[in-house]
């Protein structure tokens, strides 16, 4: 209701208190329910009304949207697939305002990479039925996200490349889909593409059908919906077409929100029972505090109904918070929009509790039992964040200390539970669990960017013994290089412990070769930046956690030495020209450095300690051509990525808001020859 509509009724109901005495009850009656009311608006007057129109609202049952007219359905798919385009076209066809590609992808580093890294929903009306949509993540790494959200929804949109078929990374998400019983609606997508066929279209068919048998599919999820698309050019069909009809692209979106309203089951929830809700989502809003997201199991939820949290501590449900609802919210397109009231199946957020986060059940306060959170994968790697104690820490940062980064760990290991975070024995140290390097680079990336400096240790593989032995994860790694390339790759592979299972023609493209490995994750740390050098640029790899195997042994030698600075100052021109030679310099002329900073890694295996601030001596005596002109080699810009997977066990990662550099984790030359005499007896 609109503020000037709350003024007419306001004003029309003092006309009708003036003329008679019947009227003039019902104003005084009106003013006494409202008086109590605390919350402002515009206006006192239209602040009051605001808080009746609240009240009485609700109780409508029209209000509230029937469970049989809701559909959640989550879009999952490998990377780059095309799901959050996919999106955006969907979001276009129901009306929204869609104000660039890409839409959903409001985190900048998620614009930057081209990548999805946080699941978001949103909700759109079709044919008279409500779609809450959420787009997942498909990188492995943030299958917390997909773990998460899966929980959500009764349907799932699998979105397959139809020229490169399922990858690692589908059977990923497609066997978190088929474990909640969800019954997915296969899209082919990219069929507009020259080399993709109706032959081809059949072959990723029968492959997806083998995938979801030997996952263990129902007769049921089985028998799932073909659909195929083209979400660059926005247009969908039953049948296989390279869109060049005009009915074809006139239809637009509409099959496949068709087949989305007649597959996909509406969510069971009685409206009659207590309100309960698992929370699955959780932002931070700078006015209205946690806003917590979840799909409503039961009940109705109302704008200042009592609620309270409640959480599983082994198998006690504790309460966690009482309080009160504030605010009600729900996607719609691209925009969040206040409700008064919601109902059981469909998903809103919820302002005005504090303490409850993931995995927490919030209820009225009658209800004492919590819902179950679904089962989360445990994190396959970890790395320590600590204080940056180098010699040129707090230039450029201004959050430094221990408790601060502490406090941003726990903050993120709230809203991401694929996150642990476990404090060490120093007080400014903090062991951090995830998925993979590139999820705990992304957090890097946002701390470094909100002002903290900071030293990360190189990642450390997760084991686990059972039975007495000794188990590490292994991945599945799915590569597509030239075939002058694969000798290097499977070479390179070997050496990192990994295991070729099977290797075959690219289908969809000639002179290309498809590799399939298993490789111990410790292994591929790092291992991206080689196999890009190694096909020229050309390669694509993908993968995946597949399962905690055998320890496979040491690895083989996968990295050179390290040129170590052993002087403080400012590089010099002088002495870069002569160092050269040594190796491959990560420095240029004019930066800084101290005694134990990485400057370049070694032409050898062993490392090397060299001074890069030597200038050249003065004399009294100048020619006109005497002095040399110095030409160095561009030095390798190390990125954080990169670092992660570069740095040993006796290194360290600094990282600034204006810097990564990497250094010793002793900056003293002494101890660092001591350290190496100790791990040499060893």
């Amino acid at each position: 209701m609109s503020r000037y509509q709350g003024r007419g009724i306001w004003s029309g109901l003092g006309r009708l208190a003036s003329n008679s005495a019947q009227h003039s009850h019902l104003w005084r009656k009106f003013s006494a329910s409202k008086s109590s009311s605390g919350r402002f608006f515009l206006g006192r007057w239209q602040r009051q009304f605001s808080v009746v129109a609240t009240e009485i609202e609700p109780s409508d049952p029209v209000s509230v949207v029937s469970p049989s007219s809701i559909r959640n359905v989550a879009v999952i798919a490998h990377v780059d697939h095309g799901k959050t385009t996919l999106m955006d076209r969907i979001l276009r066809q129901c009306g929204a305002a869609v104000p660039h590609e890409r839409a959903l992808d409001s985190i900048s580093l998620e614009r930057e990479r081209g990548i999805t890294i946080a699941s978001k929903y949103t909700s759109m009306s079709y044919g008279g039925v409500e779609l809450n949509m959420l787009d997942t993540p498909g990188h492995a790494d943030f299958g917390g996200e997909v773990e998460r959200v899966v929980g959500m929804v009764e349907g799932a949109v699998l979105v397959v490349d139809a020229g490169e078929g399922p990858l690692a990374q589908t059977k990923f998400v497609v066997a978190k889909a088929l474990a909640r019983g969800i019954r997915p609606i296969l899209l082919l997508n990219k069929v507009d593409r020259p080399s993709v066929t109706a032959e081809r279209c059949g072959e990723v068919e029968s492959m997806i059908f083998d995938l979801f048998a030997n996952l263990g599919a129902s007769d049921e999820q089985l028998e799932f919906p073909v659909l195929y698309a083209s979400a660059k050019e926005g247009w969908a069909s039953r049948e296989f077409t390279k869109g060049e009809g005009l009915e074809t692209r006139d239809m637009g979106m509409r099959p496949l929100l068709d087949a989305i309203v007649e597959h996909v089951q509406p969510p069971t929830g009685d409206l009659k029972s207590p309100f309960q809700m698992l929370v699955s989502m959780m932002e931070r809003d700078p006015y209205l505090g946690r806003l917590l997201t979840g799909r409503i199991a039961s009940g109705i939820v109302r704008v200042g109904d009592r609620v309270h949290g409640l959480r599983w501590q082994d198998t006690i449900c504790k309460p966690v918070e009482e309080g009160k609802v504030v605010k009600l919210l729900k996607k719609k397109g691209t925009s969040t929009v206040l409700v008064d009231s919601a109902g059981a199946g469909d998903i809103v957020s919820i302002a005005g509790l504090s303490q409850p986060s993931i995995g927490h059940t919030i209820s009225t306060v009658e209800v004492s039992e919590g819902l179950p959170a679904a089962p989360m994968d445990p994190p396959t790697i970890s790395m320590t964040f600590g204080v940056n104690d180098s010699p040129l820490a707090g230039r450029d940062g201004h959050l430094l200390t221990g408790p601060k980064i502490g406090e941003r760990l726990m903050q993120e290991a709230e809203s991401n539970l694929s996150i642990n975070v476990v404090p060490t024995i120093s007080q400014d140290a903090y062991e951090v669990q995830g998925r993979g390097e590139l999820q705990l680079g992304i957090l890097i990336e946002n701390m470094r960017r909100e002002g903290f400096e900071l030293s990360v240790s190189p990642p450390a593989v997760m084991y686990k013994m059972e039975n007495g032995r000794k188990l590490e994860p292994i991945e599945e790694v799915v590569t597509e290089v030239n075939d002058e390339h694969s000798g290097v790759v499977i070479e390179a592979v070997s050496h990192r412990r990994g295991e070729l299972l099977d290797m075959g023609p690219c289908a969809e493209a000639v002179g290309r070769t498809r590799l399939v490995f298993s490789c111990p994750s410790r292994g591929l740390v790092g291992y991206r930046s080689v196999f890009s050098t190694d096909t020229h640029g050309t390669g694509f790899m993908h993968r995946a956690f597949l399962a905690y195997g055998k320890y496979r042994g040491p690895l083989g030698n996968v990295r050179k030495g390290a040129l170590v600075s052993m002087a403080t100052g400012t590089i010099t021109s002088y002495a870069l020209m002569n160092l050269e030679a040594r190796g491959i310099l990560f420095v240029h002329p004019g930066q800084e450095t101290y005694d134990g900073m990485v400057i370049g890694e070694h032409s050898r295996d062993t490392d090397l300690e060299l001074n890069p601030v030597k200038a050249k001596e003065l004399t009294n005596i100048r020619a006109a051509s005497k002095d040399e002109n110095v030409r160095l080699t561009p030095p390798r810009q190390i990125s954080l990525e990169e670092a992660i997977g570069y740095v040993v066990a006796d290194e360290l990662i600094e990282v600034t808001p204006k810097a990564i550099r990497l250094r010793k984790k002793a900056l003293d030359a002494s101890k660092r020859k001591t350290m190496r005499r100790v791990l040499k007896d060893k």
